[in-house]
């Protein structure tokens, strides 16, 4: 029972004030122990693979068709890998390796970790977001610092170092991917993500900090790009199963 409690066992609904989402770039080899085998990195130029960090100011999460005034509101900051999964139909899945999900509240850390496997723990974070002007966030607990300017477009360079030419190439590993994923020894548990309203700006990220990344590799990564979007309803699927 408390197994399947665990694989995201309903729909669920939420609205998403904004997403702020730093894609960062490691060699292959670097992140490749990160998966199971099941799993394959999706990768760039045969060469680069992505772990995206998101920073999501959640409203109204509840299980879909729920009254809204019993939706949970937190922030969230996610650790995902840019992967690819061949399910059992023949279908070529392209999604998100969920690592590590952070939280500010701790009723939503409870429920988090009853309902899913994507591994929360609770912060505390400070954060402030002007739509079109700028966006910090710090947590005291982690040192995840972040602080962008949110009046970049497709005209403004890409982060230095990144890998990519233009925005266009990057969007497409900014997320969030149609799908998650979460692996245990028997079983692949598939979540569709489906959202409206989904409009991807280039920021400017003027400073960034996340320690997290660093227990990850040896391997510095680069910060690849840097994508905000504001007001978005969103749903996810039941939790699919797949056998291993």
């Amino acid at each position: 029972m408390w197994k399947r409690l665990s694989q995201h066992p309903f729909p669920v609904e939420a609205f998403f004030d904004y997403s702020l989402v730093l894609s960062y770039a490691y060699p292959i080899q670097a992140l490749q122990s990160l998966i199971p085998d099941c799993l394959e990195l999706d990768t760039f130029q045969e060469r680069w693979a992505f772990v995206a960090v998101a920073m999501v100011q959640t409203r109204q999460l509840r299980p879909k068709g729920f009254p809204k005034f019993l939706g949970n509101t937190f922030f969230l900051a996610g650790y995902r890998i840019f992967v690819r999964y061949s399910s059992k139909s023949g279908r070529r899945l392209r999604g998100l390796y969920i690592l590590r999900s952070e939280t500010d509240k701790p009723k939503m850390r409870l429920l988090g970790n009853i309902f899913t496997n994507y591994n929360y723990s609770r912060i505390q974070v400070s954060a402030e977001f002007i739509s079109g002007e700028s966006a910090r966030i710090e947590s005291t607990t982690t040192g995840l610092k972040v602080a962008a300017r949110l009046d970049a477009n497709e005209a403004s360079p890409l982060p230095a170092g990144s890998p990519f030419s233009t925005w266009r190439e990057a969007r497409r590993f900014a997320g969030p991917m149609p799908f998650t994923f979460s692996v245990n020894p028997q079983e692949v548990v598939i979540v569709e993500g489906k959202r409206s309203q989904w409009q991807p700006r280039p920021i400017y990220v003027e400073d960034a900090s996340v320690p997290y990344l660093r227990t990850l590799s040896s391997t510095k990564p680069l910060l690849a790009n840097a994508f905000v979007t504001e007001n978005i309803p969103y749903e996810w699927t039941a939790g699919r199963r797949e056998r291993r």
